[in-house]
């Protein structure tokens, strides 16, 4: 029995996220299945990052233990073509037996994509937002956000975690291509994390509210004092770095 890593991209929109669920179609679910085609064998993959319904990712991992040498370049072509469309399986390589995809994990980085001029190419990919923004007053809010630890009040209700701390590692705002974009790594996200830090800082950036008020929202330990009103489309998990 050996240890595998599998790489994976994918785009969102049609899953209901990446976890397996009872009658749902997700990432992980037809990476399973694909692997069970192609090798004929049963596949139980444990996931690094489950990201929410609709949410794309560049780089994430399953791990899966097997006897079968599914590390094999042409069954990967195969299993690309068996795949979803919205789904590339980009590497698959041995590992130690002990290592893990998700706990191993030392970061994980995030970008949230905003456009402001209505664009029917990214409609899917990022959030439409035609409103005017102090990008200044954005990059303020990013950089409260690095003075705190404590994510309480950014994180979903009914999550299933024993502590709200995070350490980040990176927090700004970025042009890039004519989008807005937020960047932000950690060693770990809680649920519903980035949307919530969005969707609030963007309220800094239309005046809506003030930084003493973020910071105010940090304090209070509460996430019904957060904005988690921004969509799932516009949010991509960049990258899960490992130690080397």
């Amino acid at each position: 029995m050996a240890r595998f890593f599998i790489e994976v991209a994918y785009k969102g929109t049609k899953f209901s996220g990446f976890q397996v669920q009872h009658n749902a179609v997700t990432v992980q679910s037809e990476v399973e299945l694909a692997l069970n085609i192609c090798f004929k064998e049963t596949f139980n993959l444990t996931g690094a990052s489950r990201t929410d319904s609709g949410v794309h990712a560049r780089q994430n991992f399953f791990h899966v233990d097997t006897e079968v040498e599914i590390d094999d370049g042409h069954k990967l072509y195969n299993l690309n073509a068996i795949i979803s469309k919205d789904i590339v399986i980009t590497r698959i390589f041995r590992v130690s037996d002990e290592a893990h995809c998700r706990f191993d994990a030392i970061c994980r980085e995030y970008k949230y994509y905003i456009y402001t001029k209505k664009d029917p190419f990214l409609q899917e990919t990022a959030y439409y937002f035609p409103y005017h923004i102090d990008f200044k007053l954005l990059q303020q809010a990013a950089i409260v956000v690095t003075t705190n630890i404590d994510f309480t009040s950014f994180s979903k209700r009914n999550t299933q975690v024993n502590n709200f701390i995070c350490s980040i590692q990176k927090s700004e705002w970025l042009i890039e291509d004519s989008r807005l974009v937020y960047n932000v790594s950690a060693n770990r996200f809680l649920r519903g994390m980035v949307k919530g830090l969005v969707g609030t800082m963007l309220l800094v950036g239309t005046g809506k509210i003030s930084l003493e008020a973020l910071h105010h929202i940090f304090e209070t330990k509460d996430c019904s004092n957060a904005n988690f009103a921004v969509p799932p489309h516009g949010l991509f998990l960049e990258k899960v770095t490992y130690p080397i």
